[in-house]
């Protein structure tokens, strides 16, 4: 749900016309921001405001009856081929490459995959993307078996930049100030996933990975490679948010500070 910090971001973006040249998106940055090479400003909004009541969007009874806190089925093909269309056409003509950046889960290693045509398969690679351990079933496509990108490349600035890309936009959900630490439920992860070593092994490198990784976004930023959209304090905002109020407070938080940083974002990608 921190996601709607970045909905709001990236609508802003799409409503004055800005653009890239290569982007990636991990976990909630997969499943909502594939909208911007869609070019469906509000879509993530409207559907989250419309279904985040409704049980198999996401919810307890959803985990426990399907293995998906986020329901699958109804997020990845009910929800983008009937309720709320993802333009697929759209997303195949844009000449943005947009990467999803999941985990394999018997390697442990990051795993990036070039969206091309927003259909099933990609729309998979997003779900593993997004798919968080024990909140989600694995998702194994073409013999290859994959969870949340989060949990080997949480911010993957360093890929972009061996795209060649010497200008580039960090879109973050969390203010400059927090630190990971371990998780709380690291012995009961660690013995639901027993039969992936290199994944718990990864699980239990996160914390120290994802605090390099911003101390290196805050050097490209000081170095002026880098301009970094983050809030100014946490989004407080659980997985499970239901309350309207609360999911547009999160996403125009966002919309405020591209709004407040368009002008700098447009001068910086020149």
């Amino acid at each position: 749900m921190r996601g709607l910090f970045t909905c709001g971001i990236l609508d802003v973006l799409m409503e004055n016309g800005v653009t890239f040249d290569v982007a990636a998106g991990v976990s909630a940055g997969a499943a909502f921001g594939c909208n911007f090479k869609s070019h469906q400003a509000g879509r993530a909004l409207r559907y989250n405001l419309k279904y985040s009541s409704y049980w198999r969007y996401k919810s307890m009874r959803s985990l426990m009856l399907t293995g998906d806190l986020y329901g699958a089925e109804f997020c990845y093909h009910t929800l983008p081929e009937k309720l709320d269309i993802f333009d697929t056409e759209a997303f195949a003509a844009d000449p943005l490459e947009f990467y999803a950046v999941a985990t394999d889960v018997d390697t442990g290693k990051p795993v990036y995959h070039l969206l091309k045509d927003g259909g099933n398969e990609d729309l998979e690679w997003i779900r593993a993307s997004a798919s968080m351990p024990l909140a989600s079933r694995i998702v194994n496509i073409n013999g290859q078996n994959l969870l949340d990108g989060g949990i080997s490349d949480s911010i993957p600035l360093g890929f972009i930049e061996k795209k060649g890309c010497n200008k580039n936009l960090v879109i973050l959900t969390q203010p400059e100030t927090y630190t990971k630490h371990q998780y709380k439920q690291f012995s009961l992860i660690s013995a639901a996933l027993h039969k992936y070593p290199k994944l718990v092994e990864g699980l239990r490198e996160r914390p120290a990975m994802y605090n390099a990784q911003t101390a290196y976004v805050k050097v490209r930023e000081a170095e002026g490679s880098a301009l970094v959209l983050r809030p100014d304090a946490p989004l407080n905002i659980p997985p499970l948010e239901k309350d309207p109020e609360q999911i547009n407070r999160v996403y125009n938080s966002g919309r405020d500070l591209a709004l407040s940083k368009l002008q700098e974002i447009i001068n910086f990608l020149g």
